[in-house]
């Protein structure tokens, strides 16, 4: 725990957001620079007086730009909300509930136009460079809120993850990811991409802030999150999809971990699980998220669609493709299979994969719309099996050895989220971090 004060603290993230260097014009487009030194100079007034409103008392957040603020205009990445102009009357539920908790609003990052992307890019506000690599792509949708964190403009970043969009710009930038099961936080007032799959989740360096932070997003108590026991923790290794097309980074390092869990006690068992190729299948015949995410921009898209990304745009459009038939013996099968993949984890702690099975691509090979593409549907591959099947699900670092980073994702049936942020803790305890 910092012995420095909340000030001292929200004034070194906010000269990480000025530092012309830096990537913070980027990753914060907004910054709430006054009204964070009133809660700073709050909360240091409530801890000398001994007092405190909980862990998150005097913690330096961000916000993605889709969460409502009151008095704003919610951008959610995008020119054409800014366009309509309409402004939020007031605050996120989660926004309300982070204030609530004494936490320190210091800026509101950048993120996929719409949440629609999972590589980060944003052509309106640009794209902040993955803080391993400057030249290399955030991750997204959630990829100010990753920059944002490891770069120490924040200590938590508040995200969303529709299709792994807290997960994959963790991973790809070092940091721990964490995204709940759907229900378990309101997200209300957030701006929207798919009503079935949206979920909010934290990014920050320790599973204890993410475990912290996830406690206050869904109104639970506080708790102290305690490593589990590694020995004796049954995990599952995903075979199939999730294996495919590793790169030689993650195709090394993903191994490695798996040796040195087995080492520490976990009975791994090597998974194969047909509803993998169920979910492709339905996907296939009806994308829910695209058919969803349409439904909500369609009217925006015949208004404003020339202010819309155009990689966004098109694939937003063939959302109007979707037969109402289609969408609704999606969502049946969905649910189905949902039903199977909750019986069939049923005797594992935890399934266990590469978060990405790609470390982060260069930005300036996704020129190039169909190889933007590509890299886009790698990037969301394996993290989109926990929205379909309505998991928990976490990403953690992996040791880098001055390469790349690599994510490491853990997946848990529906309403095990502390259980396994539990696994989670104990997986970086391991690792000594």
């Amino acid at each position: 725990m910092s012995t420095l004060s909340a000030r001292e603290r929200l004034e070194a993230a906010l000269a990480r957001i000025d530092d012309a260097a830096g990537e913070g014009a980027r990753a914060c487009p907004t910054v709430y620079r006054e009204r964070a030194k009133v809660e700073a100079e709050a909360a240091d007034a409530r801890a000398s007086a001994g007092l405190s409103l909980g862990p998150l008392d005097g913690a330096i957040v961000s916000i993605k730009d889709l969460f409502d603020v009151a008095g704003e205009v919610t951008r959610a990445g995008s020119l054409a909300l800014m366009e309509e102009g309409r402004v939020a009357t007031q605050d996120a539920v989660i926004v309300r509930r982070l204030r609530a908790a004494g936490a320190v609003i210091v800026a509101k990052t950048n993120m996929s136009e719409f949440a629609f992307t999972g590589v980060g890019l944003n052509p309106h506000y640009g794209t902040p460079g993955n803080p391993a690599d400057r030249a290399r792509v955030p991750g997204g949708s959630s990829s100010g809120a990753a920059v944002a964190a490891a770069d120490a403009m924040c200590e938590i970043a508040i995200g969303t993850d529709t299709g792994g969009s807290v997960r994959i710009p963790s991973a790809l930038c070092g940091i721990s990811g964490f995204k709940p099961s759907r229900q378990r936080v309101p997200t209300d007032g957030a701006f929207p991409l798919s009503y079935s799959l949206d979920s909010i989740g934290p990014l920050a360096k320790s599973v204890a802030d993410c475990a912290a932070t996830d406690a206050v997003l869904a109104g639970d108590a506080p708790w102290q999150v305690e490593p589990a026991p590694l020995a004796g923790l049954r995990i599952g290794v995903a075979q199939g999809l999730p294996l495919e097309n590793l790169d030689d980074t993650v195709g090394r390092r993903f191994p490695e971990a798996l040796d040195r869990l087995e080492k520490n006690g976990v009975r791994l068992s090597y998974e194969k699980l047909p509803q993998f190729d169920a979910m492709m299948q339905v996907q296939r015949r009806a994308s829910i998220l695209v058919a969803e995410a349409y439904s909500i921009h369609r009217e925006r898209l015949e208004r404003h669609g020339d202010l819309f990304d155009p990689i966004v745009r098109g694939r937003m459009l063939k959302g109007g493709e979707i037969a109402a038939a289609d969408y609704v013996i999606a969502a049946r099968e969905r649910a189905a299979l949902i039903a199977e993949m909750d019986a069939r984890l049923a005797d594992v702690d935890a399934l266990i994969m590469p978060t990405t099975p790609i470390v982060a691509p260069r930005i300036d090979d996704l020129t190039d719309a169909k190889a933007f593409m590509t890299q886009n549907a790698l990037l969301l591959r394996n993290t989109t099996i926990g929205n379909f099947f309505d998991l928990c699900g976490i990403s953690l670092p992996l040791p880098r050895d001055g390469g790349l980073p690599v994510g490491l994702m853990l997946l848990a049936r529906n309403g095990q989220d502390r259980r396994l942020l539990r696994i989670a803790a104990a997986i970086e305890r391991m690792y000594g971090r």
